[in-house]
């Protein structure tokens, strides 16, 4: 009988570290057929407790009868290791190594029989088909040739899916009788119910409506039979649609935002009645609504509330038509005769003349000191000798005003200018206006530079003492301006007296060319010019500047110009060649050849040994047509100057006369000065390919190439030596190994892929550029060759990514262009071309796909 105290056995707790099965042996494992990785047994002390409750004593781990008998380290284990035992050990390592080292060839002849027995048993893929690969090497060019295309199974299964597609998707007429059930299951209700029951058909409502349309439509049309028959109408036929258009139709939001805006405003003007702008709201809100006479009247209340308010009058004029602004107008006069405003106004309601010259005195007599009012007097004159005379009297009425002193010294005589100029120099002492005026004055009338400079300086002296300083910014603004008026010579006396202030001694040549940069990107040349001539009477030795001048007076100046200011430049800096240089040229293309050989002549003298000089004098020579001095000065050259570029002017000047031995010499001479110099080395090769030495020329870039490894130039021209000596193989071999030794290069990938389409083989070029652009991703070069390897509907997308890819590349810029041009879109075409020179100015390619195109396109718009 069960207790009713006494649990269950099976939901009893388990005792302390119980294992289930340990006390009959079975301590449990798990697979991984279970949940989760193998859970670890019991540990090592749970089992040897579960061992003591069952009597069996501990198993000894280290029982002899486990131990392995070949092992002795336990024997040994507290001994000591000394030296004996150390050569013990060596001498029986060397005993096994020579053992295993007798026994090596017979193992290793054991593993190749054992390999070569799997091999046949299980041979692989590759391995069935060795032996067939070994005879393509047999397989001549005509077998290659007439070698079969592979079958194309796309189009095949294409079909069946389109067979299959239709197949599915195949329809079959549905009956009448189901359309016709559809149509009277889902159809319409056209009635609707009234409220008294009866059924109200909506059909016949809109026959109804449409009733009524037709009837207005009629009436409308017999109202027009009988306006245009001299009936009298309400309707205006000429002016009809001219209301239409001016008719604003308001929406109800605009409707309301109005009330809104009318509420708000008449409880602004009606707490404050003297507030202007209230009035001038209120009148606006009316005329923006529509309403101009509501408009009109809310304006003249306000009239009437702020007569005082300048505003209000003129808002009230401007609402009114011009006879009732004139009246306006007359009354605004009565409480605001000083208003220049005002009296412009009515000046400008008047129609003729003199009625304008009337209203304007009438202003005068009231504001005698407004410039505007003596301005627009001044200006309805009709003869300078009537407006000279107001002037005078208007720089009386106005003392202070500096536009009527410059404008009455304009319109006076040379003597009088001067007069009336000083009169206002000491009326205003601190206007610079009137110096600059009176330097421009002096400049007209054919005065020396020297003295306009004094006229300047003294102005900066007195403005000084007036305390009117200008800063140099200020100043340099002004000579822009004068500069930009047409007076070259007021703008450099500006600048030459202005130009030191606010500057420190060190920073001046640095800021003053800055300056000049700035003044020539505004287009102000006299005022960099004169910027420049300071900073050379600075600083005569600075090489700088003298090249910035140079480059000015090239641009923008004239030859007469151009020639003192680099006689000054050579004089100052005898060791400057590019001065020199610049010299010579200039007087080339002037047509003074003597004169080009003189200044070479002392360029040389003064600069011994002078590369760049020795061969302008060789290149002036050449160029008109003296051969044998050219060739003479190239070799006094390569005695004096010993270079390189010497002796490759050299070689060409020889190979330009046809002398190709003596060509040949030279350069296998500078050769040995000059071993590793690449451009040494492509003469020489290219010599031998005149000659067509293949031979000589293939050793030639060999040695090129050993002597110059970084070259890629010389790799491009051994292999299209190859190539055009028809040994096709080995100029891919070239150009294999030129990549090897160069694999970012994208001129070569270029070059690989340029012979396989030379070859007739799209597919290996394709092939090439899609590896050279695995290691060259954004090289312009590779992907606009991809882009004409595409087809052409794939032609723009491809574009597209390149241009992103390659970050603007001229080589895509100008694909981009061709593309354009391949597809007739010359406007489009001509952009992209530019955009191509912006982007590679000194790219020649460039400019000889734009010339052919301009060349194209005109040739199609004419014919």
């Amino acid at each position: 009988m069960n207790r009713p105290d006494k649990l269950a056995f099976l939901s009893m707790q388990a005792p302390a570290g119980y294992v289930a099965g340990l006390g009959r042996g079975a301590t449990g494992f798990t697979t991984r057929s279970d949940i989760g990785p193998a859970r670890e047994g019991p540990s090592a002390e749970t089992v040897a407790a579960a061992r003591a409750r069952r009597g069996e004593e501990e198993e000894d781990d280290d029982d002899e009868r486990f131990q392995d008998p070949e092992e002795e380290g336990g024997l040994f284990a507290t001994a000591v290791y000394e030296k004996d035992d150390e050569e013990a050990d060596r001498i029986w390592e060397s005993v096994d190594r020579h053992m295993d080292e007798r026994r090596r060839k017979q193992r290793l002849s054991q593993e190749a029989a054992e390999r070569e027995e799997l091999r046949q048993s299980q041979p692989k893929i590759q391995a069935q088909f060795s032996d067939l690969k070994r005879n393509l090497a047999s397989v001549t060019e005509s077998e290659w040739a007439n070698l079969p295309e592979p079958g194309n199974l796309t189009g095949k299964r294409r079909k069946a899916a389109s067979l299959r597609e239709s197949r599915d998707n195949r329809t079959t007429a549905v009956p009448d009788s189901v359309l016709v059930s559809a149509r009277d299951r889902n159809q319409i209700q056209n009635t609707a119910a009234d409220v008294d029951g009866t059924v109200s058909s909506l059909t016949d409502i809109g026959e109804a409506r449409n009733k009524v349309f037709s009837h207005q439509l009629d009436q409308a049309s017999t109202q027009s039979q009988i306006a245009a028959s001299g009936t009298s109408s309400t309707i205006d036929p000429t002016g009809y649609l001219t209301e239409l258009s001016g008719v604003s139709v308001k929406s109800s939001v605009e409707i309301g935002d109005i009330k809104k805006a009318r509420s708000l405003l008449d409880s602004v003007i009606k707490t404050n009645p003297k507030h202007a702008p209230g009035w001038i709201a209120a009148a606006r809100l009316e005329e923006v609504a529509g309403r101009m006479s509501i408009a009109r009247k809310v304006i003249a209340q306000g009239c009437e509330q702020c007569p005082r308010s300048e505003d209000v009058w003129l808002e009230s004029a401007r609402l009114n038509t011009p006879n009732n602004a004139k009246v306006i107008l007359a009354q605004a006069i009565q409480f605001q005769s000083q208003s220049v405003n005002i009296w412009l106004r009515a000046m400008s309601l008047e129609n003729d003349l003199e009625s304008k010259k009337r209203v304007a005195r009438k202003a005068l007599e009231h504001i005698p000191n407004s410039v505007k009012l003596w301005k627009e007097l001044v200006n309805l004159e009709e003869t300078p000798e009537d407006a000279r005379v107001l002037l005078a009297g208007a720089v009386e009425a106005v003392p202070m005003s500096v536009e009527l002193w410059l404008a009455l010294a304009r319109l006076s005589s040379e003597t009088d200018a001067k007069s009336v100029l000083n009169r206002a120099r000491r009326t205003i002492p601190t206007s610079h206006e009137i110096w600059i005026a009176a330097a421009r004055l002096l400049e007209e009338n054919g005065e020396e530079a020297e003295r306009i400079y004094k006229t300047m300086s003294t102005a900066v002296l007195s403005l000084n003492r007036a305390g009117a300083i200008l800063s140099r910014d200020q100043w340099l603004r002004e000579a822009e301006q004068v500069d930009k008026e047409g007076s070259p010579t007021t703008c450099a006396a500006i600048v030459r007296a202005t130009v030191h202030l606010d500057i420190d001694a060190e920073d001046r040549r640095r800021v003053w060319s800055e300056d000049a940069d700035s003044c020539l990107d505004h287009g102000r040349v006299s005022t960099a010019r004169a910027i420049l001539a300071c900073a050379l009477d600075e600083f005569p030795d600075s090489l700088e500047l003298w090249q910035q001048a140079a480059r000015l007076e090239r641009l923008h100046g004239s030859h007469v110009s151009l020639t003192d200011l680099l006689e000054r430049g050579v004089a100052q800096c005898p060791t400057a060649e590019f001065l020199w240089l610049m010299y010579a040229d200039d007087r080339r293309r002037d047509g003074d050849l003597h004169g080009a050989r003189q200044v070479l002549t002392r360029a040389s003298d003064a600069n011994l040994g002078s590369e760049s000089i020795s061969l302008a004098a060789a290149k002036l020579e050449s160029e008109t047509g003296d051969m044998a001095s050219a060739t003479n000065i190239l070799a006094r050259a390569r005695k004096e100057v010993r270079t390189e570029r010497i002796w490759s002017a050299s070689v060409d000047m020889a190979w330009r006369q046809g002398a190709f031995d003596e060509a040949l010499a030279l350069v296998q001479q500078a050769l040995r000065i000059f071993a590793s110099s690449e451009a040494l080395h492509m003469t020489h090769g290219r010599l031998h390919e005149a000659r067509l030495d293949v031979s000589a020329a293939r050793e030639a870039y060999a040695a090129g190439r050993r002597a110059c490894a970084s070259s890629v130039a010389l790799w491009l021209l051994s292999s299209r030596l190859e190539e055009s000596a028809g040994v096709l193989i080995r100029a891919r071999a070239l150009l294999e190994k030129a990549r090897q030794l160069h694999p970012t290069s994208d001129e070569l990938w270029m070059e690989s892929a340029a012979v396989e389409i030379r070859a007739g083989s799209v597919a290996q070029a394709k092939t090439l550029l899609s590896r050279g652009l695995q290691v060259c991703p954004s090289s312009g070069r590779l992907l606009s060759a991809s882009i004409w390897l595409e087809p052409r509907p794939a032609r723009k997308g491809r574009a597209a990514e390149a241009l992103r890819r390659s970050m603007d590349s001229p080589y895509v810029i100008c694909t981009v262009a061709r593309l354009f041009w391949d597809e007739g879109r010359y406007p489009q075409a001509r952009d992209w071309f530019t955009k191509t020179i912006q982007a590679a100015r000194s790219w020649g390619d460039g400019w000889a796909w734009w010339y052919a195109f301009e060349g194209t396109a005109t040739f199609g718009k004419h014919y």
